[in-house]
């Protein structure tokens, strides 16, 4: 294959595009402890979106920290929530 048989339609090689990078991301959260997560990546335009509900904080650094490291050079745009998983502290008033 040549090199310019690689490049899409815009210039940018196939593995660099924002699609590819998002699928390689999407494969290394599913395989990985944070399989089990909630958490969805969309490509909007130039930027990506991360969305989804995670168990804990530790597990929300983790996310984050394998978006940026797999998306670096891209604007990303994360929503990702932290699910409170403690019981209350308070009783319920109910009228």
């Amino acid at each position: 294959m040549k090199a310019h048989d690689a490049a899409s339609a815009g210039g940018t090689p196939a593995a660099r595009s924002p699609e590819y990078r998002v699928a390689h991301l999407q494969d290394r959260l599913a395989s990985g402890e944070l399989g089990e997560l909630g958490v969805r990546i969309e490509v909007r335009g130039e930027s990506v979106l991360v969305t989804g509900t995670v168990p804990s904080a530790q597990c929300r650094e983790d996310v984050l920290g394998t978006v940026r490291e797999e998306l670096s050079g891209l604007e990303v745009h994360c929503d990702i929530v932290v699910s409170e998983t403690s019981s209350p502290d308070h009783a319920e008033e109910l009228s």
